[in-house]
């Protein structure tokens, strides 16, 4: 089946990438050298779900154990910084659960409970979890993204208070979810130059996979009625050949990002336990997903030069979402134009000194790297995995 057959590809090109030492096991980045936790969690629980080297799994399971900060976090690790993280402590933890569900262990429990109290202290006003001290604006994929941990942290332990964090997490996403179903990056600036309150087809997809984790706990009607229309956007937002209509995506550091094929075939297939004709969506990701893969993931979505002149359009119709002034609409035009090209051209040098100048020619802040090529990603390759096993695992749709 196509679905394992793509797992079974991305596994071993993974394995390329796994260090062991003793009795520790890690990832390390092919391109930038570093270990990301949540990379070594995905991985985790995508073995777990296939039944795959329980060995192996221990082992990143043990660095991950070790890799826990004293207030019960862990770190989102980047290539230009390190710190504690919401979102990233969310992703380990659910992966430490899905262990413990299996192989129950007093530290692994006593290592949940902490990172469980530690996002609860995140929690800045209901339903909203601060990502990290570096970006504080509200991020609705956090908030599901924390509220799936929390659900299943409630289920599992009997916590009404995790499951009524869970609750307010779900709730507040769907609150803010805009009227023809899609759901803005943030709901307020933060420490961000500008609000991304714009939609995203990439963060449509991924705050759809985490809230159906949520949906698969709480089972509210709500939910449900908010990821048929946020499914009923995402649909629309793509085309026969299953490709995305990335004009209809404004937050441009993820414009591309060829994950989104993979959140949104997870997204699709849960719905579709409601309405049958989104299997063809998600057929159609699959699709998409298995020409962007070779043993690991191409960052963005590839493209051929024949379709470059047309791209210009419609990247100028994505720089126009949302309410900014001239100067920054110009950015973000030259923003997509610059990923476009990139998306075009494959190679292992990383060299992002283009993108640099021009921000700092503009005075713009980004924290992103962004190589002027398109690259094999590590980190795009665990988080495609972590939705296919998830969708393996479920058992709805073998594709």
């Amino acid at each position: 089946m196509q679905t394992e057959e793509l797992v079974d590809r991305i596994i071993k090109g993974i394995k390329k990438n796994i260090l062991i030492k003793n009795d520790v096991a890690y990832v390390v980045d092919p391109v930038f050298g570093i270990v990301r936790n949540r990379v070594c969690a995905e991985i985790v629980k995508s073995f777990i779900r296939l039944g795959y080297d329980i060995a192996l799994t221990e082992k990143l399971i043990n660095f991950l154990l070790q890799a826990q900060n004293e207030n019960g976090s862990w770190n989102e690790v980047h290539p230009n910084y390190n710190q504690p993280s919401s979102l990233v402590t969310s992703i380990v933890g659910e992966a430490l659960l899905i262990y413990h569900e299996i192989y129950p262990k007093e530290e692994i429990e006593e290592s949940i409970h902490i990172a469980k109290d530690y996002l609860l202290s995140q929690e800045k006003s209901p339903g909203y979890f601060v990502k990290s001290k570096l970006y504080i604006a509200d991020h609705l994929n956090v908030d599901a993204t924390c509220g799936a941990f929390l659900a299943r942290y409630g289920k599992i332990f009997a916590d009404r208070e995790g499951i009524e964090a869970a609750k307010r997490a779900a709730k507040h996403v769907c609150e803010h979810q805009f009227r023809n179903g899609a759901y803005p990056y943030t709901i307020n600036r933060g420490n961000y130059s500008y609000s991304f309150r714009i939609p995203c087809i990439h963060y449509q997809s991924v705050t759809m996979y985490y809230l159906s984790k949520i949906d698969e706990e709480l089972g509210e009607d709500w939910l449900k009625d908010s990821l048929i229309k946020g499914a009923r956007w995402l649909s629309m937002s793509q085309r026969k050949d299953g490709r995305f209509d990335w004009s209809r995506s404004g937050l441009m550091f993820a414009y591309y990002l060829s994950g989104a094929y993979a959140f949104a075939f997870s997204a699709f297939t849960y719905v579709a336990r409601w309405d049958k004709r989104y299997q063809e969506n998600a057929k159609l990701c699959l699709k998409v997903l298995k020409e962007n893969i070779n043993s690991l993931v191409s960052r963005w979505e590839r493209g051929s030069w024949i379709t470059f002149p047309l791209s210009i359009p419609m990247t100028l119709k994505a720089s126009l979402i949302g309410d900014y002034p001239f100067r920054h609409r110009l950015f973000r035009f030259g923003y997509g134009l610059y990923r476009e090209i990139a998306r075009r051209r494959s190679t292992t040098q990383i060299d992002d000194k283009i993108f640099k100048s021009l921000t700092k020619t503009l005075n713009i802040n980004y924290s992103t790297i962004e190589p002027f090529s398109n690259y094999s990603d590590i980190f795009m390759t665990s988080e495609v995995l972590d939705c296919l096993s998830h969708s393996l695992s479920r058992r709805e749709v073998l594709l």
